[in-house]
């Protein structure tokens, strides 16, 4: 009897690869159809001067393009297209602590006072308003961390020589109580969409992140404006609130709380198992809140996690994996980087940014796997991010 072993034994693993390969071609495919490549929805607003030098020109044509995205009332869109052409707490409030970085201070109280115009009087902000201030009826819920940024951007600009905060105290006021009232007893909110916009079935770090900053800053308000029972009453949230945050999220500061904590060797950290890396880990250090190690490392970690190949990060490690580059996020990173002394990082950022703008200067919204500006452009998120970025290799940022 002929014994064919041999002969099935160099057969087999061509067979195998084969296989493995249409397997992994079949998934690309699938890949590609359930996220396909971003184009770039506008080039930018007609009419924009360029400059010589180029972290001077980036400045300058982010600030200009926030100008254009700035309406005569204080609305700031956050593109100027279509789902885009509305106005944002969070983006919004980035934009006023952007302007007040660089003595725009006028500028930065018309923003505030279109958003303590809309203040919600009770309750959440909303996702996002018209240029009126209309709410949004578009199925998106109201997102905590509205109350966060608002209350970080008010404080940053008073810190920064801007607007006085008596103008904006009721906005602050409430912003401040509401986190108060959203915390539960394990000193955590419930769940909120964050940044991200879409519902979460828990607690997420895009929101426990700005409503620390958010806490923090109002502990500093109300001190500036001396009230002394608000500043206490809201330093003690902040304290249950950052204790809460460190218990469930530390050390690695996963998007959302870590299934499990491994203790490894004598003299190694441990590794939270799960969560997933998140971007707005960078909102736990600098210049949102203090430097600590353990958030400085953690933010290291995860822009080494959610960097992708064509040199920007994508939101988190459980966003859609196509590839794609987000420039808020990879601009928050440099923001960090900046704001924690790492010059090299925030450069090298900053160079990605600058590299990837439109024919027209404008930053766009993401960089595709084909390396071109894709999404909206401008958006103000990022320009204003900029903005803060490049202030901070200049001088230091407030902190809360």
């Amino acid at each position: 009897m002929r014994d064919d072993s041999a002969r099935r034994v160099r057969w087999f693993p061509a067979v195998v690869i084969a296989v493995l390969l249409a397997f992994l071609a079949a998934g690309t495919a699938n890949n590609l159809r359930r996220n396909p490549q971003p184009q770039l929805v506008a080039d930018g607003i007609a009419g924009r001067k360029t400059f010589a030098d180029p972290y001077d020109e980036l400045v300058r044509s982010a600030v200009a393009d926030l100008d254009a995205l700035t309406l005569p009332n204080g609305a700031t869109l956050a593109g100027w297209d279509g789902p885009w052409r509305f106005v944002w707490p969070r983006d919004a409030s980035f934009v006023a602590a952007a302007r007040c970085s660089i003595g725009q201070y006028d500028e930065a109280r018309r923003v505030l006072d279109f958003l303590n115009k809309i203040r919600p009087s009770e309750g959440r902000w909303e996702a996002r308003y018209s240029d009126t201030g209309r709410v949004i009826q578009d199925g998106r819920a109201q997102q905590l961390d509205g109350s966060g940024w608002v209350l970080w951007a008010t404080w940053f600009c008073r810190a920064a020589g801007g607007p006085d905060e008596t103008p904006y105290w009721e906005m602050a006021r409430e912003s401040a109580d509401q986190i108060v009232a959203e915390l539960g007893s394990d000193g955590l909110p419930g769940r909120s969409p964050d940044y991200w916009e879409r519902p979460e079935a828990e607690v997420t770090l895009g929101t426990v992140a700005p409503l620390l900053a958010g806490l923090r800053s109002a502990v500093a308000i109300a001190t500036d404006l001396n009230l002394p029972a608000e500043a206490s009453r809201w330093r003690s949230a902040s304290d249950k609130l950052s204790a809460a945050t460190d218990r469930r999220f530390g050390p690695n500061y996963p998007r959302i709380p870590a299934r499990a904590v491994s203790f490894l060797e004598p003299g190694l950290e441990p590794i939270g198992l799960g969560g997933g890396a998140d971007a707005f880990v960078t909102v736990l250090g600098p210049p949102f809140a203090p430097a600590r190690d353990d958030v400085s490392q953690a933010i290291d970690r995860a822009r080494g996690v959610l960097t992708q190949p064509n040199g920007g990060v994508t939101p988190g490690e459980d966003w859609r994996t196509d590839g794609v580059s987000w420039t808020p996020q990879t601009a928050l990173f440099a923001l960090s980087a900046a704001a924690r002394g790492d010059r090299a990082t925030a450069d090298k950022l900053l160079n990605w940014l600058n590299h990837y703008r439109t024919s027209s200067g404008s930053l766009p919204e993401k960089v595709n796997r084909d390396l071109q500006p894709a999404g909206e452009a401008p958006l103000g998120w990022t320009s204003a991010l900029t903005v803060l970025t490049a202030t901070a290799l200049q001088k230091p940022l407030p902190i809360p």
